[in-house]
């Protein structure tokens, strides 16, 4: 086999990973921008070492200790990235002036293109890393220290001996289960509504979000209410304000929001973290309707119970998503 003939065979073998390395990446830094990148660096370092690969372990297995290390090395003197129901309590106003952060890195949303463009092949799989994914999880490993969040994915996400992953990280087992102890417990304080929300193809998620959109389309705030929960909570960065309560949104959106009537907005159904996301695009003064914010929904039977607003408009690009709409036929 030439060299050529090598690199080339080396390069099939890694490119099917590449999806689940940068949901891996994802969890480590809660970032789609930055895991993605990560995952560049992770294969040019693979490339790079591809003759000390001594197949003592599986190729997989190789990779996903590159691209840790990848991470931790990324990580060092990084912010966390929160979500706004991380920074502080909730605001009592939604008239007010909202207050803004635009400094702090915030956790964004992962594509669900990103990682399930294709049929995962084992369907157990892939409910292990829908569930890895999940928003909830990725914003509590927020609350961890680099080298807990990398413990906690190997151990309990990958299924990691003990030694496996103090070998990747290059500290003792002892370390690994302190640090696993700890980040356990810190993880069990995620909210457990999270479990309470209904899947994706459930048909109640469906209607719901048919009707959510009409209702936003038409600017029915009464509408929009009605298909939230009693104590709905509403978050969007880089607003570090965040509110409680189905009165307090008739309140953000009859004063906050820039829409005023029907046709103002415009709605595109994509998906992240397993959950449903909604693109808004904003009419503006010339009659187009252009990228404005994704709202992430997590559906309860009870309604709609969380919504995170995404404000940053570079994402549209990471769902695929066109910058502006056509006019409507």
């Amino acid at each position: 086999m030439t060299v050529a003939t090598a690199d080339d065979a080396f390069l099939a073998q890694i490119e099917p990973l590449r999806r689940e390395l940068t949901a891996h990446c994802y969890r480590m830094v809660g970032s789609v921008h930055e895991a993605e990148d990560l995952v560049q660096e992770t294969y040019l370092r693979a490339w790079r070492a591809r003759d000390q690969f001594e197949e003592r372990s599986s190729l997989r297995t190789w990779l996903y200790r590159i691209a840790t290390n990848t991470c931790l090395t990324a990580l060092r003197g990084a912010q966390r990235r929160p979500l706004p129901t991380g920074v502080g309590g909730p605001s009592p106003d939604a008239r007010a002036t909202l207050a803004t952060d635009t400094d702090m890195p915030w956790l964004e949303p992962l594509p669900d293109t990103v990682v399930w463009s294709n049929a995962a092949p084992d369907p157990a799989e892939d409910v292990v890393t829908r569930d890895s994914v999940r928003l909830a999880f990725v914003a509590a490993l927020q609350y961890l220290t680099a080298q807990q969040r990398a413990v906690v994915l190997l151990c309990d996400v990958l299924k990691w001996r003990a030694r496996e992953a103090a070998d990747a990280l290059e500290v003792s087992v002892a370390a690994v289960n302190s640090s696993l102890q700890r980040a356990r417990a810190q993880l069990a304080k995620v909210d457990a509504a999270d479990v309470e929300r209904l899947d994706n193809a459930d048909d109640r998620v469906r209607d719901l979000l048919s009707r959510y959109v009409a209702a936003f389309e038409s600017y029915d705030v009464t509408g929009i209410v009605a298909l939230l929960t009693e104590d709905v909570v509403w978050e969007m960065p880089p607003f570090t304000s965040w509110f409680v309560g189905a009165d307090a949104v008739r309140g953000l959106v009859e004063d906050q929001c820039p829409a005023s009537a029907p046709g103002d907005m415009r709605m595109v159904p994509t998906s992240a973290n397993g959950l449903p996301v909604l693109a808004v695009y904003e009419r503006d003064e010339d009659g187009v309707h252009r990228a404005f914010q994704l709202q992430q929904l997590t559906v309860t039977a009870g309604g709609v119970s969380h919504v995170t607003c995404y404000f940053d408009t570079s994402l549209f690009a990471k769902f695929g998503l066109a910058s502006e709409l056509p006019p409507v036929p």
